[in-house]
C-alpha cells in the first residue's frame, strides 16, 4: 500500500509540473490557428485598393559630418 501512495504522489507531483505547459501548448496553438485562419480570410478577399495609387517610399539621406566639405 505504501508503494502505491507513493507511485501516485509522485504522478500527482508530475501532472501539477506538466499542466502550466500543456494549459500553454494549448493556448499557444489555439492563437496560431486563429492567426491562420485570419491571414487565409485575408487573402482570400479581394483587395478594396487595388486601383489607388501605392504609397512613395523615399530613402532618407545620410546627415553631413561636421565640418565636412560639401
Amino acid at each position: 500500500m505504501n508503494t502505491f501512495m507513493n507511485v501516485l504522489a509522485i504522478a500527482a507531483l508530475f501532472a501539477l509540473v506538466l499542466l502550466p505547459a500543456l494549459v500553454g501548448l494549448a493556448r499557444e496553438r489555439r492563437i496560431d490557428r486563429e492567426l491562420r485562419a485570419a491571414e487565409h480570410e485575408r487573402r482570400a478577399e479581394p483587395p478594396e485598393t487595388a486601383g489607388a495609387a501605392q504609397p512613395v517610399t523615399a530613402t532618407r539621406r545620410p546627415y553631413p559630418r561636421v565640418g565636412a566639405r560639401v
